[in-house]
């Protein structure tokens, strides 16, 4: 443990909310608190006092330079660093930061991807301070969480559009409160607990594979005799190793001001998860980033490598990132909690119900959040969710709906029965924790459970989505009920028509089960098995209209959106089929053809022994047949390569059509070679290694 107890750990290398209280005059701090709360702009006096005494604490601990930190669209972060030195008499320096390189910075945006939303010679960025995110200190640099847009305006960041979906999902929803009565709530805020599930394996293994140092998973590698089937590494005891890396992790995190809350061991051999307690989504998305940046970190400090992506060994569990979602008004209720009143239940009951219709009717798009190719190895495998959009209720939730659906009575157990209707309406389990691991979205109580997010992605996008479905929803109902001549009978008439009319998307079964998939075709419901066939729906007319009419993106944003992660898809494909050619040609091929020459050779000398040599003339047969088929293989793996498209969705299809089926008949031809060639002639080390070394 640092030297610090933990509650004077955690935040120390943030500029919080306390310290800018003991930092600032009051009028200062409360400038900044509106600036926050209400959207008031700040003054430049403001800025520069908080910049000098944000310079001021930085130094004390340290700092050297700044950084605008901030979120461009490659999903990871990125960051500039400037010193605060400045040229003073006598060839001296001081330390200068003013509210100007505070609020504002000007970055070089020419190679970050923008799908076409800035022009060659308009390479400039811009980046500004949000100021609803804390400033933290990282390796000795002062870092500013920042938003980044382009010469012309346009969001080049994930942050951006997630503010703005913060904030209208909150005008929306407190549209809503207005008509239960709440006049108190002034703010609603999107809540967001994203669980991070991560693979460790020794560094020096990890450098012998080309295939994990240039795609991050393994592009070969036969089943090991022993995989997770005996389940005895979930919820097992750590081991010494990774239990030195979390506790170095947890320290670090928790000075950042992260609130790393849970650790434990996943279901495959070598994998694991940290699960941090709930924020704000913006902070949420903030953290998140740089949780899995202090990940990859600390595990170097160790002699390990954290492995991020989706699905780095196959067979085993694949790694998702839950993404615990809610509503949160700024009194502290929890718009997804029912309450133990009549009215509390059915205010409850249409926020439940603005969530069922929005994931009903954008299905799709959040599907699209989700896809890109490294997740289409883990959605139906395993512990993950199926590519199929549908909701988890949990037996007594669904139970009422279902009772308002048919209009009858809802009966629960060891207690009076009561009709549905808003003054009657039934009590609600306070802590509904039905759990369905193969449900996509499920609700657990007090939140929704979004279970198809991939573990090396940011969680910005599908949160943007969630919050602008969500906005969308509560403003039709908004606009319905503020015209209510009687509304309690209409708000009745409404929740009942809303779960009659969407009831197809919840599901509450197995969700692995085949016969799910060919109900939920009966159902209508969409199936979009790969990123290629999710990401054309992002620019559908009316993806694009909900988004363009609340303000999250313009057309240009989202039609750019789109387009990185269509080229995304395609160069990602790229590199792992080149990657594969280059172990196949400068490893594997020659590997498996010198065993196969010395299986011939011991066979020939021990023809001219008289000594049986089956076993010798069976294993080099095999592996010379097999060796021939690799090689075709791996030369219409490099044709095709040859072949793609310059036509970006074409250049898709055409991977995904042929990449991938290469990849994996060059895989399979591979994975059986390994099993028939001495482990201490394999060029690299194989799954029993890497699963069961650290």
């Amino acid at each position: 443990m640092s030297e610090l107890k933990l509650p004077e750990l955690f935040g120390s290398r943030v500029f919080n909310e306390e310290t800018m209280k003991e930092r600032l005059s009051g009028a200062c701090y409360q400038a900044w608190k509106r600036c926050v709360t209400d959207g008031a702009s700040l003054e430049l006096a403001a800025a520069n006092e908080i910049a000098g005494a944000m310079k001021t604490w930085a130094v004390e601990r340290g700092c050297t330079h700044y950084t605008h930190w901030f979120q461009p669209m490659t999903g990871v972060t990125a960051e500039k660093h400037d010193s605060f030195i400045a040229p003073a008499e006598g060839g001296r320096v001081i330390l200068e930061f003013s509210g100007k390189n505070l609020v504002r910075g000007e970055a070089d945006a020419s190679s970050f991807p923008s799908g076409g939303l800035r022009a060659t010679f308009e390479a400039r960025g811009y980046t500004a301070w949000d100021p609803s995110s804390f400033a933290f200190i990282k390796e000795g640099t002062l870092c500013i969480p920042t938003i980044l847009c382009s010469y012309g305006g346009h969001a080049l960041d994930k942050k951006t559009p997630l503010l703005r979906s913060m904030e209208d999902v909150s005008r929306q929803a407190i549209r809503i409160l207005r008509l239960f009565g709440d006049t108190e709530s002034r703010r609603v805020i999107p809540c967001v607990g994203p669980e991070q599930e991560y693979f460790l394996v020794d560094k020096k293994m990890y450098n012998q594979r080309e295939d994990l140092r240039m795609t991050g998973r393994t592009l070969f590698g036969a089943k090991p005799p022993r995989g997770q089937e005996l389940d005895d590494h979930y919820y097992g005891a750590i081991r010494p190793r990774v239990a030195a890396f979390m506790k170095d992790l947890d320290e670090n995190l928790w000075a950042l001001g992260i609130y790393s809350k849970t650790k434990h061991n996943e279901a495959a051999p070598a994998q694991h998860e940290m699960a941090p307690v709930y924020t704000d989504a913006n902070t949420a998305c903030d953290h998140n980033q740089l949780t899995m940046e202090v990940m990859k970190k600390i595990a170097e400090k160790h002699d390990l490598v954290c492995l991020l992506d989706e699905k780095p060994f196959a067979g085993v569990n694949g790694s998702g990132k839950h993404d615990n979602w809610s509503l949160n008004t700024d009194t502290g209720k929890n718009l997804f909690k029912p309450g133990k009143t009549p009215s509390q239940n059915a205010q409850f009951l249409l926020f439940l119900a603005a969530f069922v219709k929005g994931v009903d009717e954008y299905q799709d798009f959040l599907r699209a959040t989700v896809a890109f190719p490294g997740n289409d190895h883990r959605l139906g495998a395993s512990e993950a969710p199926p590519a199929v959009l549908s909701i988890f209720l949990g037996d007594e939730l669904d139970a009422i709906v279902q009772s308002i659906i048919r209009g009858t009575e809802f009966k629960e157990a060891g207690k009076r029965t009561l009709q549905i209707g808003v003054d009657a309406m039934p009590p609600i389990p306070q802590d509904n924790t039905d759990r369905n691991r193969t449900s996509p979205m499920a609700f657990t109580g007090n939140k929704f459970e979004f279970r198809m997010l991939g573990s090396s992605q940011s969680i910005s996008g599908p949160n943007i989505a969630l919050n602008t479905i969500m906005a969308e929803e509560l403003q039709q109902f908004a606009d319905q009920l503020e015209k209510s001549k009687n509304f309690q009978s209409d708000l009745e008439k409404l929740i009942k028509k809303v779960f009659t009319d969407h009831q197809r998307i919840i599901f509450n079964g197995n969700g692995y089960d085949d016969a799910w998939i060919a109900e939920a075709e009966k159902r209508g419901l969409s199936n979009l098995k790969s990123a290629a066939d999710a990401l054309p729906v992002y620019t559908a007319k009316k993806n694009v209209d909900l988004f363009v009419k609340h303000g999250i993106y313009t057309k240009e944003e989202i039609n750019a959106r789109a387009e990185i992660h269509i080229e995304n898809y395609t160069t990602v494909l790229t590199i792992e089929a080149r990657t594969m050619a280059d172990m196949l040609r400068r490893q594997i091929l020659p590997a498996v053809s010198a065993v196969t020459a010395e299986l011939c050779e011991r066979g020939w000398k021990k023809e001219q022994m008289g000594v049986s040599h089956k076993a010798d003339d069976a294993v080099a047969r095999e592996m010379g047949q097999l060796t021939d088929k690799l090689y075709a293989a791996t030369e219409k793996m490099e044709r095709d390569l040859s072949k793609i498209p310059a036509d970006a969705k074409k250049a898709m299809a055409y991977s995904h059509d042929h990449l991938i089926p290469d990849m994996e008949k060059a895989r399979e031809l591979a994975d059986r070679l390994e099993e028939l060639t001495p482990a201490e002639r394999w060029p690299f080390p194989v799954y029993s290694d890497l699963l069961f070394s650290v």
